[in-house]
């Protein structure tokens, strides 16, 4: 097993991309803490696998506090951290997201990460090991036009993985980050404005392998960065998007 007995957190674990990730790090054998702020679904998905939960808001500094307490007063060690959730405005003109959706969307994809780094990293530092994985988009290297803010976020993700990894690579904690293109995930909707065959082939189209990207591709990928396989790999970005961004 890849990740046997590894501590893992997962967030945005209750659907998508943080479901197809939290089972195949359950297949692995890590040790999960399953988070998310969809209580009820959280706990579907942690009953399912046999892992542990916790109800948490990820743009909230006191809650991300609370997991990490839960997380150190339980297990003792964190080993591995998936910045996993996120949200998206419609697709709409730059100027047409009022700031309130700018505001929720730049909290759940990019202060999260910071809350990341605020409570988790000094932990991570003090035992030297950890490999934190941060789930960005190809829409942080290649936007697409109308979700200009969304792409935003994803690019900032993009660049404090690069940062963060250069700093806390002395400290042997790896961070990296994964591209996935648009996937068969509760947001591809909201991406595509509405799930119509012909938004769907005019997505399709903009990808070589001619697919969506699948919550076990996330995966798989995530595996193998997060495992002692990648022990050397820190700062790179993944891209899982079937050539999208070539």
């Amino acid at each position: 097993m890849r990740l046997k007995e590894k501590v893992s957190i997962i967030t945005g674990a209750a659907s998508g991309f943080g479901e197809g990730i939290a089972k195949k790090f359950s297949e692995e054998g890590a040790k999960l803490i399953l988070a998310d702020i969809n209580k009820d679904l959280l706990e579907k998905v942690s009953n399912g696998l046999n892992q542990d939960f916790f109800h948490v808001d990820v743009s909230n500094s006191n809650s991300m506090k609370k997991l990490s307490e839960y997380v150190l007063n339980k297990y003792g060690t964190i080993d591995i951290m998936v910045n996993n959730a996120g949200i998206t405005h419609l697709p709409k003109p730059l100027e047409d997201v009022d700031e309130e959706e700018f505001d929720k969307v730049f909290e759940v994809n990019s202060k999260s990460v910071f809350l990341c780094g605020k409570f988790f990293v000094p932990h991570m530092k003090k035992e030297r090991k950890g490999s934190i994985l941060n789930i960005s988009s190809t829409a942080g290297l290649s936007p697409r036009p109308n979700l200009n803010w969304y792409n935003a976020t994803k690019g900032w993700m993009i660049t404090a993985t690069k940062a963060m990894a250069v700093e806390l690579a002395p400290f042997n904690v790896r961070v990296n980050s994964l591209a996935p293109v648009a996937g068969e995930t509760p947001l591809l909707k909201s991406f595509m404005g509405e799930d119509t065959p012909e938004r769907r082939k005019a997505f399709l189209s903009t990808i070589p392998i001619g697919r969506f990207s699948t919550p076990k591709d996330l995966g798989d990928a995530a595996c193998f960065l997060c495992s002692d396989e990648a022990r050397m790999i820190t700062g790179s970005i993944l891209e899982v998007d079937g050539g999208r961004c070539i």
